[in-house]
C-alpha cells in the first residue's frame, strides 16, 4: 500500500517518470528474481549447517518438558 502511494505522489509531481516506472517494474522484478532465488537457497544452505552443527548438543539435551 506505501507503494502504491508514493507512487501516487510521484504521478502527481512527475506523471511520466510514473508512468515510465509502471512500465519497467515488471522487467526490474525478472531481472531480479534470480538473486532473491540464490539467497533463499544460501539462506537454506546456511539453516543446514546450522542445524548438523547444533544437533549434537540438541541430542545430548533430551527431550523438552
Amino acid at each position: 500500500m506505501g507503494k502504491f502511494f508514493l507512487w501516487l505522489i510521484l504521478l502527481f509531481i512527475c506523471w511520466p517518470l510514473a508512468l515510465l516506472a509502471l512500465l519497467l517494474y515488471p522487467l526490474v522484478w525478472l531481472l531480479l528474481l534470480p538473486f532473491r532465488l540464490l539467497g533463499i537457497a544460501v539462506d537454506g544452505v546456511f539453516e543446514l549447517l546450522r542445524a548438523l552443527i547444533t544437533l549434537p548438543a540438541r541430542i545430548l539435551r533430551g527431550p523438552r518438558n
